[in-house]
């Protein structure tokens, strides 16, 4: 690559403001992957993302009459954060277009940061449209988030520190890609300090625009991105990124939305910090990179590159990770619809421990139930569980790819049963132990007809079970009598409103 990046990032002054992160050890995620994995901790910035760099970079490479001028840009994520800050410790006015769409809590940490907020549109192309109509007529100065040669070299700071902090041979370094100002940064320095490292982009399958534009050798726009991974969610590489990109990096990895979710946790165990999705992108694909080549021993450096994630995100994040893991298969499995074919089913599993277990009755011959199995990582385990329940007589569909299984189906299983009679519901709690679902099983089923049932296990100490049973009403007392007798903390829900709406 041309000098003149390598003097862009060597002279970028930005640290009056931005902050070199730490190089941490990633000690349980080497352990797992037999490799030496280091986290190069942007989360750690003052936005919480290495977007500062590159913004506050461009800030101070402004004109004065360019400042005057008031800096603008369409951003409803990180770049918004980093121009915002950096704006206010230069005393320069920011202004910032954000859907309307936008969460408030990105919202108000802009305006926090001194920048004046305009909602505009539902999507960021309409936000990007309105950004170019207040230059027209305000006269603001541009800040692209990521294709400005000035934010590249901002970005490329994180290599330089990484080089520095760790002086020892690198084998490969994973980073990100939405637009790929980090990634140009970090290659176009890289390869010339020390160009036996490898290099590898990271992409979310969903907004794979460098693989497609790899693919072309051209700049391509995709029709659509998804935007679980939003830090990333761009449709077309950068102009300038992508000729720097296609000449430094020695590949480009896609990724999954359960491989992200995955990544996540592995920072969360090593590090106790929550990245956010395109922050966790970089480990998901090194994750990838070491299973699918089988590397070993080698040193491993990812690049997590933000932590602004909405609370409220964490809930479905923690339920797609098990999967992203492999370490869950989701089945379909059909069985007899007669009391005492839960516990043949659990007996049928072994010791595996059950993760979800949702059913809903449906007609007098057959039951289809909707069951999370706990298996191990390597992907022969769970060929060998389908393999087992197919050989013991169960006709089963494996669903453990299945994105409307995943997103909708599982929190779906059930609805108003109306050949059910006289049914009884009642909650329960249990020690979460592997078989204990069974015990229970074995001394609930086979008294009275069991006509729904949903179990998850959230990995806390007691597992909780909703369970409906068709119990003529001279029976009622007897059941109640029963039940209290096994032991375990129950409650009837059968005069529940939420029952009643719902499923009764």
């Amino acid at each position: 690559m041309p000098d003149s990046y390598i003097k862009r990032i060597l002279n970028a002054r930005i640290y009056d403001l931005a902050v070199e992160t730490p190089l941490d050890q990633a000690r349980l995620l080497s352990q797992r992957t037999n490799n030496h994995v280091l986290l190069k901790r942007e989360d750690l910035q003052p936005v919480f993302s290495f977007k500062i760099r590159g913004a506050y970079n461009k800030l101070l490479q402004l004109t004065e009459e360019e400042r005057a001028r008031g800096v603008i840009a369409a951003s409803a994520g990180n770049h918004a954060q980093g121009l915002a800050l950096g704006a206010q410790h230069l005393g320069v006015r920011a202004v910032i277009v954000m859907p309307r769409t936008t969460p408030a809590i990105k919202v108000d940490a802009v305006r926090a940061r001194g920048a004046k907020v305009v909602l505009h549109g539902d999507n960021f192309d309409e936000a990007a449209a309105h950004t170019q109509k207040l230059i027209e007529e305000k006269g603001y100065t541009y800040i692209h988030p990521f294709d400005d040669p000035d934010v590249i070299a901002g970005q490329g700071t994180v290599a330089m520190e990484i080089l520095r902090q760790y002086p020892k041979h690198i084998d490969a370094i994973f980073v990100a890609v939405g637009g790929g100002g980090l990634c140009a940064g970090v290659a176009a320095y890289v390869k010339y300090v020390r160009p036996g490292v490898k290099v590898f982009a990271v992409e979310s399958e969903e907004s794979a625009c460098l693989a497609a534009a790899m693919e072309k050798n051209r700049r391509v726009r995709l029709p659509q991105v998804g935007i679980f991974a939003d830090g990333v969610a761009v449709a077309q590489i950068g102009k300038e990124t992508f000729r720097v990109l296609k000449k430094t990096i020695d590949g480009v990895i896609t990724v999954n939305t359960d491989e992200i979710c995955a990544g996540i946790k592995d920072i969360f165990e090593d590090t106790r910090s929550i990245a956010e999705p395109a922050g966790a992108v970089s480990v998901a694909g090194l994750k990838k990179y070491v299973a699918e080549n089988g590397i070993i021993g080698q040193t491993l450096v990812a690049i997590d590159c933000g932590a602004n994630i909405n609370f409220d995100r964490l809930r479905y994040i923690s339920e797609r990770t098990e999967i992203g893991e492999k370490r869950e298969a989701v089945l379909a499995v059909t069985i007899p619809e007669r009391p005492g074919a839960y516990r043949e089913f659990c007996q049928a599993l072994g010791r595996r421990n059950i993760t979800e277990f949702n059913y809903r009755y449906a007609d007098s011959d057959k039951a289809r139930i909707f069951v999370g199995v706990q298996v191990s990582a390597d992907p022969s385990d769970r060929d060998e569980l389908v393999s087992s329940l197919r050989e013991q007589g169960y006709e089963l569909v494996d669903m453990t790819d299945n994105e409307l299984a995943k997103l909708h189906i599982r929190h779906m299983v059930g609805g108003h049963a109306a050949e059910v009679k006289d049914e009884m519901v009642f909650r329960f709690e249990f020690p979460e132990r592997p078989g204990a679902l069974l015990n229970f099983l074995s001394q609930v089923a086979g008294r009275w007809n069991i006509s729904l049932f949903h179990y998850r296990n959230h990995g806390s100490a007691f597992g909780r079970v909703l369970v409906g049973m068709e119990v003529p009403k001279k029976e009622r007392a007897q059941v109640r009598k029963f039940l209290a007798e096994i032991n375990y903390p129950f409650w009837e829900e059968t005069d529940n409103e939420a029952y009643q709406y719902f499923l009764g």
